[in-house]
C-alpha cells in the first residue's frame, strides 16, 4: 500500500495475477484476485480481430477484463455482424466468387476465407439426409448434391431442387415459368413427381425439381459485352412479362407508394442521421412529377447478374421470380445499373467505366424494345431512389453499414445525373 493508500502490485512479483480496484463512498477495496489462464489468442479470435489488436500489442500476455452487460450485448451483436458476414461470403462463394477475390473483397486471407467457407456448408449439411428422401418422390437417386443458393441445390449435375415455404408463392412461380416457357423464354422446366404433381409437401416445406440450365452466373461484372447483353436479356424478358400479366395477377406494386410509406417512415425512425431529409424530400417530389408518365407492367424486381445464366458469353437462363410484380418498367433495368455500384469487387467501378455500363445496357435493351423520353430522363431519379429504399431496408434491420453505404451509392449517382443523359446522345 502507498502513501494515499492504495494497493500497489509490482508486475515483476506478480505478474501472473491481476487486481482490479475500485472506489466506492471515497473508500477503495481490492475487487478481485484473480489467476490468468493461458489462452491462445489465435484460436479464439477471428483473424481480422487479431491483426487489429496485434497493431497495438504483441508478442506478450493481455488481460482482457469481464464484460458487464452492456459490453456483453456489443460482443453478440459483434457475433451476429460475423454470422451476416459469413453467410454472405458463402452466398458469393456459391455464385462462383474464388476465395481470392473473397479474401480482397472482405479484407480476410485465403485460408481464413477457406475456413469460412468450411463452416457454412456444416451448416447446410444437415439438409443432406432430408434431400435424399425428398428426391424419393421422384424416383431419383442422389449422387451428387450441390447447394448453389440458400434454398436452392443441385442434384447430380442434371437437376435442381428448390424448397419453398409458401405454397401460393410456389405455384405463382410455376405458373410464371410456364407462360414464359410458351414464349419461349429460357427458364428451368418443371419435372413432375412419380405422382404427376407438379411439387412435393413435405414437413411443412414444398419442393420443386426442375431441369438445370445450362450455363452459371456471370462473375465478371465489367465486360460491356456482357451489360449489353443484359439489356437485350431485359428487355426480351419484359417482353414476355407483358404476356404473363394478361394470364394471371400479379401484386401491383409502386415505388412511389413505397417512397411515401415505409421508406419514409423508416427514415423518420432514423431520425435523418444516416439520409439527409433534403434529398430524400428532393428525389421523392422528382419522382412523383414524372412517375404517372411512366409505363407499367410485370417485371422481375430482382435484376442481377446472380439470377441470369449465360454459357460461353452468351445468355441461357432467367432464374428466381419470387419478387415479380407490376410495377414501372424502368425499375429493373434501374435496379441492375445501381446494383453494379454495390457489388462487392476487388475494384470499385470508376465513373467512365460504370456510364460505359449504362450506355451498354440502354444500347441493349433499346435493340428489342424502345424506351420512351420520359423514362430515360427518369432513370437517375429511379436508380437515387432504389438507393434511398436499400439505406432504409437496411435501417430498418439495423444495419447501418449497408444503410450508409446504400446512401453512398445514392450521391455517385446524383453526381453524374447530367452525365447518365448525356449517354442517350451516343446511342
Amino acid at each position: 500500500m502507498d502513501a494515499s493508500g492504495d494497493y500497489i502490485f509490482d508486475r515483476t512479483k506478480h505478474n501472473h495475477l491481476q487486481a482490479e480496484v475500485f472506489c466506492y463512498n471515497d473508500l477503495k477495496y481490492i475487487y478481485g484476485v484473480l489467476l490468468m489462464k493461458y489462452e491462445n489468442a489465435k484460436e479464439i479470435l477471428p483473424e481480422e480481430l487479431l491483426i487489429m489488436i496485434q497493431k497495438y500489442y504483441q508478442g506478450g500476455y493481455l488481460y482482457i477484463p469481464k464484460g458487464n452487460d452492456r459490453e456483453g450485448k456489443k460482443q453478440t451483436d459483434y457475433k451476429i455482424e460475423l454470422e451476416k458476414r459469413n453467410q454472405h461470403i458463402y452466398l458469393k462463394h456459391l455464385e462462383g466468387r474464388t476465395n481470392r477475390q473473397l479474401g480482397k473483397i472482405y479484407h480476410l486471407s485465403e485460408p481464413s476465407v477457406r475456413r469460412i467457407i468450411s463452416k457454412e456448408k456444416v451448416r447446410y449439411q444437415e439438409m443432406k439426409e432430408k434431400i435424399e428422401q425428398i428426391l424419393t418422390f421422384w424416383g431419383i437417386e442422389e449422387k451428387e448434391l450441390l447447394q448453389i443458393y440458400p434454398s436452392a441445390w443441385e442434384i447430380n449435375h442434371s437437376h435442381v431442387l428448390k424448397v419453398y415455404h409458401s405454397k401460393e408463392q410456389l405455384e405463382r412461380n410455376i405458373k410464371i415459368s410456364e407462360i414464359l416457357l410458351e414464349c419461349n423464354i429460357p427458364v428451368a422446366e418443371p419435372v413432375p413427381a412419380l405422382t404427376g404433381k407438379k411439387y412435393v409437401e413435405y414437413q411443412d416445406s414444398y419442393f420443386y425439381l426442375s431441369q438445370k440450365l445450362p450455363g452459371r452466373n456471370l462473375t465478371d461484372i465489367k465486360d460491356d459485352e456482357m451489360a449489353r447483353q443484359m439489356g437485350c436479356a431485359i428487355a426480351r424478358l419484359h417482353t414476355a412479362f407483358v404476356k404473363c400479366g394478361e394470364k394471371m395477377e400479379f401484386w401491383e406494386n409502386s415505388l412511389l407508394k413505397e417512397m411515401n410509406g415505409w421508406i419514409w417512415k423508416n427514415l423518420i425512425k432514423d431520425e435523418w442521421r444516416t439520409i439527409d431529409e433534403k434529398d430524400f424530400l428532393k428525389t421523392a417530389e422528382q419522382l412523383e412529377k414524372v412517375y404517372d408518365q411512366l409505363p407499367k407492367q410485370v417485371i422481375h424486381r430482382d435484376v442481377h447478374y446472380g439470377n441470369f445464366l449465360f454459357f460461353e458469353k452468351e445468355l441461357s437462363g432467367y432464374i428466381d421470380f419470387d419478387l415479380s410484380q407490376k410495377n414501372i418498367r424502368i425499375f429493373d433495368i434501374c435496379y441492375f445499373l445501381a446494383g453494379l455500384l454495390a457489388e462487392e469487387t476487388e475494384e470499385a467501378f470508376c465513373k467512365k467505366e460504370w456510364l460505359k455500363k449504362v450506355r451498354a445496357v440502354i444500347t441493349g435493351y433499346e435493340s428489342v424494345e424502345k424506351l420512351s423520353a420520359e423514362e430515360k430522363s427518369a432513370i437517375p431519379c429511379v436508380m437515387e431512389c432504389i438507393e434511398i429504399l436499400f439505406a432504409a431496408y437496411y435501417l430498418g434491420i439495423q444495419d447501418t453499414k449497408r444503410a450508409g453505404d446504400a446512401y453512398e451509392v445514392f450521391h455517385f449517382i446524383q453526381n453524374c445525373e447530367s452525365d447518365i443523359l448525356a449517354q442517350y446522345d451516343r446511342l
